[in-house]
């Protein structure tokens, strides 16, 4: 039985389909990557979402989907997940007694458990019952020697596995390890893959930047290859029932982003900030802090309310020779206490013996203040904090820096995006990550910079960038606190 007929017999997925037809484009996709017969009508579908006049005389070993959010992605990866986890024999194919994983690599832990739930649901048909030998929050292991496995984007936790399928979730928003995670975790993937014949690499995935994986696989639109396809199209294309509404108001709002999100074009406007090689280049390899010396310090602080973002702390100074050098990073993790956070900070100042820091406008006055009560002078940086990554970036570039080794810096780093087309470039980190290290040490850097032309840092706000930058509400309960003290 192929994937086809299981999802149009009764018994098996048809009950999971309201109406087939409005999974059309869907069905012909599956068609694709099995390699099974299509109508005339059906290989002009293939043709304009592939690029390819031919249709597949056999299964292709890696499929790369670039689908249009609210397209079904989720869903149609449980769904292949569960069939061949069930209706394929991969006996011949294992040694005896081997476990063979169908690994679904999500982009975090919340969409992990998105696509784990659509595969409990689907287990809960009367055709799967007892097939379910144990299940754990991230497992599911079958009486067939098959498990199902739903994990984050890590290459070392797919290492050591026989994998008969692995479905790449949101592929294109994968960050977790580093700027390529999805490049260290397909070369891992490969060889767990490499002894199974039929095994199986689908990466699907909405558009974002034109970097990694997916954007690679598109560049081979139109080929040939008998082993890997490449599959694009729109929202509406793959889901006739989403608003069109929502859509046209996407596109009012931001273009370039709504063409991405529904369009599945990868995005003109956006760009990794620093490459690897650069940062790398800047960073001194076992150098974690160094002690006071004869300089004249500098420093910068990312300041948090202590629930949502990290308080972080960078020192630096200039020498002779122009070049810049970073000296201590302190960084405070949510949840904690603001004022003893700014406690901690102060003494780390003095021991630098530095008297004045530099920051943003966080929260209005209260940084200030509770800098003050300590005996350090705050003061708010005139610059934006993309003005300040621009003003960072040329030091970087002619290798006027040197930061310490410290990994989540360079994480930060290597994952800011740079926008552009929008009058004024905007630089910041990916939706739902942060820059709070990254932010203060390049504060400290470019504050060292503009100390010799008398440049003094003045007032300004932070960007605006709708669902980037500080998180919004983060002025809690701990900051409240901090506020009531200050007045008393």
């Amino acid at each position: 039985m192929n994937i086809i007929d299981a999802i149009h017999s009764s018994d098996i997925f048809r009950s999971l389909f309201k109406d087939l037809k409005t999974w059309k484009t869907w069905l012909i996709c599956l068609k694709a990557i099995f390699a099974l017969p299509m109508t005339r009508e059906e290989l002009e579908t293939y043709h304009k979402h592939t690029g390819r006049e031919m249709p597949p005389l056999q299964p292709f070993k890696e499929i790369f989907l670039a689908i249009g959010r609210r397209g079904g992605k989720s869903f149609i990866s449980a769904l292949i997940a569960v069939f061949l986890a069930v209706f394929k024999d991969w006996k011949g194919q294992l040694g005896p007694g081997e476990t063979g994983y169908i690994m679904v690599i999500a982009s975090d832990r919340k969409q992990a458990s998105v696509v784990l739930g659509y595969i409990k649901a689907i287990f809960k048909l009367k055709i799967f019952k007892d097939l379910i030998l144990n299940e754990t929050k991230e497992e599911l292991e079958l009486n067939n020697g098959i498990t199902i496995a739903v994990v984050t984007c890590s290459y070392r936790s797919i290492r050591g596995y026989s994998v008969v399928c692995a479905i790449a979730d949101e592929v294109a928003f994968w960050r977790s390890e580093g700027a390529n995670p999805d490049k260290e975790i397909f070369t891992a993937l490969r060889p767990c893959m490499a002894n199974i014949d039929d095994s199986l690499l689908i990466a699907i995935s909405s558009t974002y930047a034109r970097a990694g994986i997916l954007w690679e696989a598109s560049q081979r639109y139109g080929q040939d290859d008998p082993e890997i396809l490449f599959w694009k199209a729109g929202t509406l294309e793959m889901n006739p029932a989403f608003k069109e509404k929502v859509i046209e108001r996407a596109l009012k709002e931001d273009y370039s982003a709504a063409r991405s999100e529904y369009f599945a074009e990868f995005r003109e406007d956006l760009e990794t900030f620093l490459s690897i090689e650069v940062i790398d280049s800047v960073i001194m390899p076992g150098r974690f802090e160094l002690p006071k010396q004869t300089f004249n310090y500098f420093a910068f602080v990312d300041s948090s309310g202590g629930r949502h973002d990290k308080m972080t702390l960078s020192i630096c100074h200039k020498e002779k020779s122009e070049k810049i050098v970073q000296d201590c990073i302190r960084v405070k993790k949510p949840p904690f206490d603001p004022g003893e956070c700014v406690k901690e900070f102060a003494d780390v100042l003095k021991s630098y013996a530095v008297n004045s820091v530099t920051g943003d406008r966080y929260a209005g006055e209260w940084v200030t203040s509770a800098f003050q009560k300590e005996g350090i002078s705050y003061k708010n940086s005139e610059l934006t904090k993309s003005e300040i990554y621009l003003e960072f970036l040329p030091l970087v570039m002619q290798g006027r820096v040197e930061l310490l080794d410290h990994r989540e810096q360079m994480i930060e780093f290597r994952q800011l995006e740079r926008i552009t087309g929008r009058g004024k470039d905007i630089v910041d980190h990916p939706r739902g990550l942060s820059d709070d290290i990254a932010n203060s040490a390049a504060g400290s850097l470019t504050t060292a910079n503009r100390a010799d032309i008398g440049i003094v840092f003045g007032v300004a706000d932070h960007d605006v960038r709708p669902g980037y930058g500080d998180d919004e509400g983060d002025i809690d309960s701990g900051l409240a606190a901090m506020l009531r003290g200050i007045r008393r």
